[in-house]
């Protein structure tokens, strides 16, 4: 039962019997979503990234997102300019970029995954170099110099040649005990040593061998035995200069001629050592001008700051550059950070680092006077943490930023992002204020902090808590001109006489977006036209946290709901209180419900009280958390739902409540979504059921059941046809609310977090648990006809979601051209049930889809659109040196011999002559399905088998049939053998059987554009299409009665006069 008041009508359920199942059947893919892509993924795995300069003005970098390499321009501003494909069938685990190509490793054998070594180019795989039988390690690293590519595995080199790609040797490291030969420093190789690598190991050794001949030369042994391991090697720009960095903390520059070290420095800690090592090699940046070389720079993944050293006179730290990247987070697992690497460009002032935190950043140092800490140049970003809520941006009044262009998200990380669809490049994250100047004023920034390091501080420390709820409306909106100048960020009003400035706001709009922060009183604003913080931050009524947010439809008032079950309205131009749900009342409201509950005790009035439910003004508050609110269309009511299982209606400009529904204590409401366009909400409640209310009755109309686990999110399609839920057991499903059926769902690797659903319908975006992207899919049914049947929990099938590089997704245009697989009958689908006329005085329409035929209407248009522009040229001849096929002549040969068989046949069945072809032509046309069940319907008076074999032609071969209706062999007159004469009689019987209404209609409209010419010559058909007319007009004449009556009886009963 939906609610348990026991006069309301209870809800219909679902006749059981009407459907037929038989055996069960295999697994299945979605039928209604294809995979497209992966948006809001830069750099989220630990694989450092690969820099190479392009010519003299650029540089190329290249990140890993997975399975995929992404390739950035800098003089582009880190433009996205390729994504690799194919992806590699496991994560990659190490890049290199060398000349034009990319190398990629991938794979670890030890989780019984498959393992290779490709070679990109311009984003195509162009060679794939073959692997030891015996590697069973991931490689970890990929080092190409002079005529050798070197990979790094856990405890052995692997070595090929750079010219033919041949593996040369595999290098194996010796240990005195276990475990110490780990090559935990990778390789690299210096300058000057021909064919040598030098390889940082577990027990601090860093072993110099001779990649050509496979023999150890020499080992430099570390400066202490409490060293611990070789964390990073990095050759200097001094020749035989090597820097290596250990686990202990201490960072050594060695001579490796001499075996001596030249430079000891406490660069890192035992809890943080130094992992990624650069040297400036632009000769600036060092000194108390920063004209003097010697600059090293050095950083951890143990948190986001990158420290600059001045290497003269003994070393001395220059810089920090705090909060590069987000440190990792020790409060969640889930938000990542730290530092991956760094790397100065060659000969250029500027260093480009990658973090943990999904980012990738470019660093000058220009600035004037000198500063040994550089600016941001450059950055590319995502998410650091996996996204909790989605939203596509709404269009406004105009249209401006209709369709699917944006797509709002929220995540862990405390970020609110604004991903474009159609340009990478426009993706930006929405601005919460100058966070490093807020740092500065906090101290965070200091120069005193620099001292021994100091304790990490995240910027994100100042950033919003993360977003749990989402709410826009673009019809107040400025733009990028809204509220020109400096306004405060999220004033929280504690000036109560301060006034704003509404004037200004009137002229240019405001904010457009709010949103809901976890454990946190305050909801936000944003302005979305500036991508930055808005001006107000709105506070629960109670003080208790925010549960949930909305904006009106007008875009002038914001609402939000409470923990504690409050739910307060502020106006979004002044940020001021408007209204609180119930209203708070004055001692005169006091005083009139005092009276009212004393005429109550009358006998009479708790009669009148028993059949009209009344509220009590300033009573109905939520005893729970509110968990959705929502305005309807026309800003007159407001719907909200909580954990005490009520779903409350109140009167916007009163507060007072309208009408209530209970579900409780059967179930608990956990969330809403609303569908303007057929007034219909949809509850989810925590018994895994969706249940869906017409708003303008106040009953519940569906209810949906099937999931097996919490739902996560759902939403409503475009259309408000569909609802699409994802829940905690992995399944993606969607109902048809016309018919109540669950006809598509698939299981995805991982639970979907969050759901929206584009409003152009053509694409579904969904976050699942623990990435950091943001998957998208087309919807099929926008391009193609996809069957829509019912199906059973035993057909959902798993996929694997879309990529960021695209790889086996559909785009609209590849999808609109997918060459359609007729659907055969499985074993085990359930069989949608045989639907027949309940009522012989019923006008039924047919089940064929709409769009089949309309195409049939407007067949010739599209066949003219999808004419070819040119016309379709010649191949090319082949040489004069290349053998013709069949001996000399042999084209022309072979075409004669065809000519010739063709005669012969032509020749043996005509004897008489030119009349041969016709005749051919003639039997075939006899022999077809459609000509043969026109005749046999008009033989049997019974055109039932005709028109279901017209319903199942495609809109072409119906076209193609209908234009090859004849008359006959010996004029109209002969009734037996006139097509058109049948084709009509069908149809007329089709009418007066009154179905398929849609199609006859459509059918009729065709046949009489192509042959009126045809019937206005002949006295029977002419005859037979009066026939027609008079059965058509008697059913539009009884069908307009029907209609005015219901729409009288409809108009009678909603009258507010009546």
């Amino acid at each position: 039962m939906p609610h348990s008041d026991g006069e309301r009508q209870l809800t219909k359920r679902q006749r059981l019997d009407a459907v037929a199942k038989v055996p069960p059947t295999s697994h299945r893919g979605s039928a209604i979503f294809a995979p497209f892509r992966t948006i809001g993924l830069v750099s989220p795995t630990n694989v450092p990234f690969a820099s190479i300069p392009l010519g003299k003005t650029t540089f190329q970098i290249t990140t890993s997102v997975g399975r995929s390499l992404q390739t950035y321009d800098l003089k582009r501003g880190l433009n996205l300019v390729f994504v690799t494909r194919p992806q590699t069938p496991a994560d990659i685990t190490a890049t290199y970029a060398w000349k034009e190509k990319v190398f990629a490793a991938w794979g670890d054998r030890r989780n019984g995954e498959s393992q290779g070594l490709w070679a990109f180019q311009r984003g195509k795989k162009v060679a794939e170099l073959e692997l030891p039988a015996d590697l069973d390690q991931p490689i970890k690293q990929i080092l190409i110099f002079g005529s050798w590519i070197v990979a790094c595995a856990l405890t052995r080199v692997e070595v090929w040649k750079s010219s033919t790609l041949e593996h040369y040797t595999t290098i194996f490291s010796a240990a005195a005990k276990k475990g110490d030969n780990e090559l935990t420093g990778g390789v690299c190789n210096m300058p000057t040593y021909l064919n040598k690598i030098f390889v940082g190991r577990k027990d601090g050794w860093v072993e110099i061998w001779n990649v050509s001949t496979g023999k150890l030369i020499y080992t430099i042994l570390p400066p202490s035995p409490k060293c611990g391991a070789v964390t990073c090697l990095q050759p200097t720009p001094a020749l035989s200069l090597l820097a290596i960095s250990y686990s202990e903390g201490p960072l050594i520059v060695h001579n490796v001629l001499t075996d001596k070290s030249v430079l000891r420095l406490n660069a890192g800690t035992e809890d943080a050592p130094v992992t990624t090592i650069s040297f400036r090699s632009d000769g600036q940046g060092a000194g108390e001008d920063g004209r003097k070389d010697g600059v090293m720079a050095t950083a951890t993944s143990a948190n986001g700051d990158v420290t600059f050293w001045d290497l003269n006179k003994g070393g001395r730290i220059m810089g920090v550059l705090r909060s590069a990247h987000n440190p990792p987070s020790f409060a969640s697992e889930e938000v990542r950070g730290g530092i991956s690497k760094i790397e100065f460009l060659p000969g250029q002032p500027v260093i480009m680092t990658s973090g943990l935190d999904n980012s990738l950043k470019s660093w000058i140092f220009d600035e004037a006077p000198f500063s040994p800490v550089p600016r941001i140049l450059h950055q590319r970003s995502g998410h650091a943490a996996p996204v909790s809520c989605l939203q596509w941006l709404p269009s406004d009044f105009d249209g401006a930023e209709g369709g699917n262009k944006w797509l709002l998200s929220g995540g862990q990380d405390r970020s609110l992002w604004g991903w474009s669809l159609r340009r990478d490049g426009q993706s930006t994250e929405l601005s919460q204020g100058n966070m490093r100047k807020k740092a500065k004023k906090a101290g965070i920034l200091a120069a005193s902090a620099l001292g021994g390091h100091g304790p990490t501080t995240t910027l994100d420390d100042l950033k919003a808590p993360e977003i749990t709820c989402i709410a826009s409306s673009l019809n107040r909106d400025g733009g990028i001109g809204a509220l020109p100048g400096k306004q405060a960020i999220w004033d929280k009003g504690n000036d109560k006489n301060k006034l704003s400035n509404a004037e200004a706001s009137r002229m240019t709009g405001w904010e457009s977006v709010v949103t809901a922060h976890k454990n946190d009183p305050w909801a936000r604003t944003w302005f979305w036209g500036r991508k930055r913080a808005g001006r107000w931050a709105f506070k629960t009524g109670d003080g208790e946290n925010v549960s949930t947010v909305a904006i009106s439809p007008c875009g002038s008032f914001a609402l939000v709901g409470s923990a504690g079950g409050s739910i307060d309205m502020f106006n979004l131009q002044s940020g001021r209180h408007r209204q609180r749900f119930p209203s708070r009342l004055t001692p005169a409201q006091l005083r009139q419900l005092k009276l009212a509950q004393l005429k109550q005790q009358d006998n009479v009035s708790q009669l009148q009280a028993r059949n009209k439910k009344t509220f009590a003004p300033g009573t109905g508050k939520h005893t729970k958390a509110v968990t959705g609110i929502v305005v309807d269309s026309l800003n007159k009511t407001v719907i909200s739902c909580s954990l005490d299982g009520t779903v409350k209606f109140w009167d916007l400009v009163t507060g007072n409540v309208v009408d209530e529904i209970n579900w409780a204590p059967m179930t608990r409401i956990t969330g809403c979504r609303y569908h303007a366009g057929n007034d219909l909400i949809a509850f989810s409640c925590d018994d895994h059921s969706i249940r869906v209310v017409d708003i303008e009755t106040k009953q519940t109309i569906r209810e949906f059941w099937g999931c097996r686990d919490t739902i996560n999110d759902y939403c409503f399609s475009n259309d408000g046809r569909w609802i699409v839920a994802a829940s905690q057991d992995s399944i993606v499903r969607v109902w048809d609310l016309p018919t109540s059926h669950l006809i598509d769902a698939f299981r995805l690797e991982k639970p979907c977090k969050a759901l929206a659903f584009s409003a152009t319908g053509e694409f579904l975006a969904g976050a699942t648990e623990g990435d950091l992207g943001v998957h998208i899919w087309t919807n099929r049914t926008l391009f193609k006809h996809v069957p829509t049947r019912q199906i059973s929990d035993k057909e959902i099938g798993q996929i694997a979601g879309p990529t960021t590089s695209g790889e086996g997704g559909q785009g609209l245009l590849e999808a609109a051209f997918e060459e359609d697989t007729p659907e055969e009958e499985e074993d085990g689908m359930v069989a949608g049930p045989t639907v027949d006329q309940l009522s012989a005085d019923m006008m039924t329409l047919s089940l064929v889809p709409k769009s089949r035929w309309q195409t049939l209407l407007h067949i010739d248009l599209i066949k003219q659109r999808n004419k070819p522009k040119e016309a379709p040229k010649a191949p090319e001849k082949a040489p004069f040196f290349l053998p013709a096929v069949g001996g000399a002549g042999g084209t022309n040969n072979a075409l004669g011999r065809l000519l010739d068989a063709s005669g012969a046949v032509e020749s043996q069945d005509a004897p008489g002559g030119a009349a041969s072809k016709i005749t051919t032509l003639d039997r075939s046309r006899a022999e077809q399905t459609f000509t043969a069940k026109l005749l046999a319907g008009a033989a049997s008076g019974d055109y039932n088998d005709f028109i279901e074999h017209l319903k199942s032609l495609s809109p072409s071969t119906a076209d193609l049939e209908l234009r090859s209706l004849s008359v006959g062999g010996f004029g109209s007159d002969d009734e037996s053998s006139n097509e058109l004469l049948h084709f009509i009689r069908a149809l007329t019987s089709r009418l007066v059987a009154r179905r398929d209404y849609e199609l006859t209609q459509a059918w009729m409209t065709v046949f009489l554009r192509l042959h009126f010419d045809l019937i206005m010559e002949s006295e029977t058909l002419l005859n037979a299409l009066g026939e027609w007319k008079q059965h058509q007009e008697r059913e539009r004449d009884r069908l307009d009665n029907l209609v005015g009556y219901c729409g009288g009886v409809v108009g009678f009963l909603r009258s507010p006069r009546t």
